[in-house]
């Protein structure tokens, strides 16, 4: 009889240490409850979705059942249907897909990477890259950390209109999305086709996505032409990122209405700067002249120079069309051929322009310097200035090297003070990025036929540094003006994640570089050391571009922080309203201290800054994206042969590499290495082969070459060279 009792039933000893048939099936029971929050099931519903097909287990669902009742683990309602009873967690976050299989979600109250909620594909409720959403966490399954959860309810779409090229059957078309996050391609019925061909990029609208649909449907509510045109990929990436094609009539009317000259009484209200030799100095193709310089010398031996600003909000003012438009598109976005600016041109290449030999209104900072580039004395007002000369970078440069031509002394002057600044402003801890510039060379019909790695040269800096020291100037003064409690618009840049820095010290170890991440005093120090060591060296933009994604993200707020990289206290934007939109916010509240008035309540300006900030992302995206797509067709009429390249990925799913020669950047796919099968160390960021033990890792230098160019992904696919080890 004790033998027998021992006896296995449906897998499960009866007696011992081990559970018994019921407490097993308690355990799933509870599993399953615990992982279908918010719903109840009916006894018959459970047997379905458990599985249970043996008469005996059956028969332990009721008692079973009733014990987790009892136990207060589940509850039963009216109906003799079961729920958990457990209080689950929920949060509100933003979706962010990493791959068809999964998204993570940013809670909206939490910044800290690992408390991101991973959702499975087939828990996202048709929920897309960006979509704000109700999320129920999850009991953990397992030992990791990682938490995850289900959408519960989509609260807000980021996106209804994609971008895409069409595919057109007998029976039915659908649409193959541009944007690599998504990853469903979209149902359009024959009646909403608007007259689009098989294979035309278009815009597609989303109309429904029933439960159960793997794909949403949608209609054609743009046609934009050809698919690998320049002109149609180009509306393409504007159309996919909602950048405006052009201006509203109604705005450029009103624009057209605005008085091309300056009254007399205008320029008595503000300081003369018309006698003093100023001049621009922008790249040779720029209509938009933000800032001027002034100068002069002074009788005691130092020198006044004048930093001049577009004075752009005595143009535009609140309440008007112009202003909505400039807010809602908050900054000018420069694409590869095409510049879509925040300002009807009248306004951006006119009215508000520096152009040489015109009378225009300005907002200035003028200083005070010694020859030893000490600030002697400022002074912050209105202007109207008259700019003597426009420069090109490269002609100002021409002057300074050769020492002859138009203020070439003076130049060279200005020029020992912003050397000075700059190394003063290092000592301090400022950060010394120069990143890679890569410029694209296009014939008439928009084909890249050249790239131009562009160098920044004294000129460069010059501007630059006289440009930080008014931006500077303008945010000290305020913050000092009331202590800090004058509501005011400042650029803010965070310290960087320890964690993200020792990841990137680590890299740049493979390249026999040493960064010092313990101390956040001596970080800048570090990197700064790390810039100088890498100028002109193969590795020299991958180690910028990752550590510049190494720092936290500098944006706009009301918030008077520091800007880490810059090494200042406080820092704001003063010197392009022409093309930034929180630049006239600055020009508003500066004039509105000055004239003696009270600060004003921070939650509206704080929300212009979250938009502008936004903005600001947007454009950026749209930027890289139209670079991406000359990156890929540069590469696809490129030669057939083999390139060196450095490893600046590594994923699971492929390796990316970035061509020394071009700048482009590739990936290799794990599933094409046919000569070992790869394991994923995400510890270390590497594949290592299971037979050749082969190892594949960041910072990796290797031989490449193209295998396919997908202009519509904006895709670069690569392989090893055979010679590579």
């Amino acid at each position: 009889m004790g033998r027998n009792s021992g006896r296995k039933k449906s897998g499960f000893k009866s007696k011992g240490n081990k559970p018994t048939d019921l407490e097993h099936l308690k355990l799933k029971l509870a599993q399953f409850f615990d992982n279908n929050f918010g719903e109840d099931f009916a006894e018959k519903q459970l047997i379905k979705k458990l599985v249970l097909r043996d008469a005996a287990t059956k028969k332990l669902l009721s008692p079973a059942l009733q014990e987790l009742v009892d136990e207060g683990r589940i509850s039963r309602n009216p109906r003799n249907h079961y729920s958990s009873a457990a209080d689950p967690e929920f949060i509100i976050g933003e979706v962010d897909f990493v791959n068809a299989r999964f998204a993570f979600v940013i809670p909206n109250n939490h910044e800290k990477k690992e408390d991101d909620i991973m959702v499975k594909e087939a828990d996202l409720k048709s929920a897309l890259d960006g979509d704000k959403v109700r999320v129920m966490i999850l009991p953990k399954k397992g030992r990791g950390n990682r938490r995850e959860g289900k959408v519960l309810e989509i609260l807000e779409r980021s996106r209804d209109e994609f971008v895409g090229r069409i595919e057109i059957s007998p029976r039915f078309a659908f649409v193959v999305p541009d944007f690599k996050k998504m990853h469903h391609d979209i149902f359009v019925k024959k009646s909403d086709l608007a007259g689009a061909q098989h294979n035309q990029k278009v815009v597609v609208k989303l109309t429904d996505w029933s439960e159960g649909d793997k794909s949403p449907t949608g209609k054609i509510i743009h046609v934009l032409g050809k698919a690998g045109d320049h002109e149609v990929e180009i509306h393409s990436i504007m159309a996919e990122f909602g950048l405006p094609f052009d201006y509203p009539e109604e705005i450029e009317a009103e624009a057209e209405t605005i008085p091309d000259t300056i009254s007399e009484a205008e320029i008595k209200r503000r300081k003369d700067f018309r006698d003093i030799d100023t001049f621009t100095i922008d790249p040779a193709d720029a209509k938009d002249f933000d800032d001027a310089i002034s100068f002069r010398y002074l009788e005691n031996g130092n020198m006044e120079i004048g930093v001049h600003i577009a004075d752009v909000t005595h143009y535009v003012t609140p309440k008007t069309l112009m202003e909505k438009e400039a807010y809602d598109r908050a900054t000018s976005v420069y694409l590869v051929d095409r510049t879509i600016p925040m300002l009807p041109e009248r306004l951006s290449n006119g009215l508000c322009s520096l152009r040489p030999n015109e009378d225009k209104l300005t907002f200035s900072c003028v200083f005070e310097i010694t020859d030893q580039a000490e600030v002697k004395d400022f002074w912050i007002g209105r202007t109207v200035i008259h700019s003597n000369r426009r420069f090109s970078y490269e002609e100002a440069q021409e002057n300074m090297d050769s020492e002859s031509g138009d203020y070439a002394k003076d130049l060279l002057k200005i020029n020992s003070m912003a050397k000075l600044l700059r190394k003063e402003r290092f000592k301090k801890g400022a950060i010394n990025f120069e990143t890679v510039e890569v410029k694209f060379q296009l014939n008439e019909s928009g084909t890249p036929v050249g790239l131009i790695i562009k160098e920044r040269k004294d000129v460069h800096k010059l501007i630059e540094e006289f440009m930080l020291l008014a931006n500077k100037t303008v945010a000290t003064y305020i913050f000092n003006k009331n202590k800090g409690k004058s509501t005011f618009i400042y650029r803010v840049h965070d310290y960087p994640d320890l964690e993200k820095l020792a990841t990137f010290a680590n890299f740049a170890t493979k390249f026999g570089h040493e960064v010092k991440v313990t101390d956040e005093k001596k970080v800048s120090n570090s990197l700064n050391k790390l810039m100088e060591e890498i100028v002109g060296k193969p590795e020299q933009n991958i180690l910028e571009q990752l550590a510049i994604r190494t720092m936290a993200k500098a944006k706009y707020t009301t918030e008077p922080k520091l800007h880490f990289g810059l090494a200042f206290d406080h820092y704001t934007h003063f010197t392009s309203p022409i093309r930034r939109y929180p630049d006239m916010m600055v020009h508003r509240l500066l004039q509105h201290y000055l004239d003696g008035g009270k600060p004003p309540e921070t939650q509206a300006w704080e929300e212009k800054c979250l938009h502008s900030s936004e903005r600001e992302k947007r454009a950026a995206d749209a930027e890289r994206a139209s670079i991406k797509y000359k990156q890929v067709e540069y590469m696809k009429l490129a030669e057939d042969k083999d390139y060196a390249g450095i490893v600046t990925g590594v994923t699971e799913w492929g390796v990316y590499v970035e061509i020394s020669e071009t700048k482009c950047e590739g990936m290799v796919k794990v599933q094409d290495l046919k000569d070992d099968y790869y394991d994923f160390d995400d510890k270390n960021m590497r594949l290592i082969g299971s037979k050749n033990k082969r190892m594949i890792t960041l910072g990796d230098k290797v031989q490449v070459r193209v295998t396919r160019t997908d202009i519509d992904r904006r895709t670069i696919d690569l392989e090893f060279a055979s010679n590579d080890k």
